[in-house]
């Protein structure tokens, strides 16, 4: 599993540090929570956009469009099974629906927002601008992820990784739309490569950011994670499900079908690796 050599060499190191010295096991642990961010920030982009090139370059579009179905099963079963109910053990239930509530909406306006600037530069029959908008769109949402997965870390290690894992599933798809649409606006295979890469770097700002500032807001934090179970949720309902409908036939509804079920058993499994 990602990330699981560097979780399980850092966890064998903390129980030494812990039975020598409290202080230096509380300070090991913060450390050790700022490895687990880097890991999962800087090893989910690299795989995330490396693996959106490659498959921008040997898959099909209508093969590469499946992969939704996967990222939704992953989002869902992340957002419904592990995130809420963690948060829900930090918030009262109505002040978590409200919290929810909140980042569904606050997401609906955000897409809205990124919409009404991508039609604008439409307008404007400026592509390569357009391109450059999307990246810059998607730079602020990796900005977010990384906060969020820091969240998730600073709960917990385990729920820091089903959060990871959730991310790049969702992320893969998402990068190989970007990459097509450089592509598309006149960028070569390399370069189209490096502003993926540097758009996606930004969730290591956000995880930097998440991992200094919410342990100095301590009460911030089962916020945080009712707000990404809220960006799970809007994203697989709002975003990703309309795209799968537009495919009916029966093949697809299977295939779909069978990979919704294998992103929800990824993250389900992940609990006993």
């Amino acid at each position: 599993m990602l990330f699981q050599g560097v979780y399980c060499n850092i966890v064998a190191y903390n129980t030494v540090i812990s039975a020598r010295c409290p202080i230096l096991e509380r300070v090991a642990g913060h450390f050790m929570t700022l490895a687990y961010i880097l890991c999962a920030t800087i090893g989910g982009t690299l795989l995330s956009v490396c693996a959106a090139a490659l498959l921008g370059r040997v898959m099909t579009p209508r093969l590469g469009s499946h992969m939704i179905g996967f990222a939704v099963g992953a989002m869902l079963t992340a957002a419904f099974m592990d995130i809420l109910p963690e948060a829900a053990t930090l918030l009262p239930a109505h002040t978590l629906g409200l919290s929810i509530l909140a980042g569904l909406f606050g997401f609906f306006m955000l897409e809205k927002l990124a919409l009404w600037r991508h039609d604008h530069l439409d307008g404007e029959s400026a592509h390569t601008p357009s391109a450059i908008m999307i990246l810059l769109g998607d730079g602020v949402h990796n900005f977010v992820d990384g906060v969020l997965i820091a969240a998730a870390f600073l709960q917990s290690p385990a729920l820091g990784m089903t959060v990871a894992i959730s991310v790049i599933a969702h992320e893969i798809p998402q990068e190989l739309g970007d990459f097509v649409i450089l592509r598309q606006s006149g960028f070569g295979f390399l370069p189209a490569l490096a502003l993926n890469l540097l758009s996606g770097m930004t969730s290591v700002l956000g995880g930097l950011l998440g991992w200094y500032a919410l342990p100095l807001a301590n009460g911030l934090v089962p916020y945080a994670l009712a707000i990404a179970a809220a960006s799970f949720i809007y994203i697989a309902a709002a975003d990703l499900v309309p795209q799968m409908q537009k495919r009916r036939r029966p093949m697809d509804i299977a295939m779909q079908s069978s990979l919704v079920a294998g992103g929800g058993l990824a993250i389900s499994l992940g609990h006993l690796v």
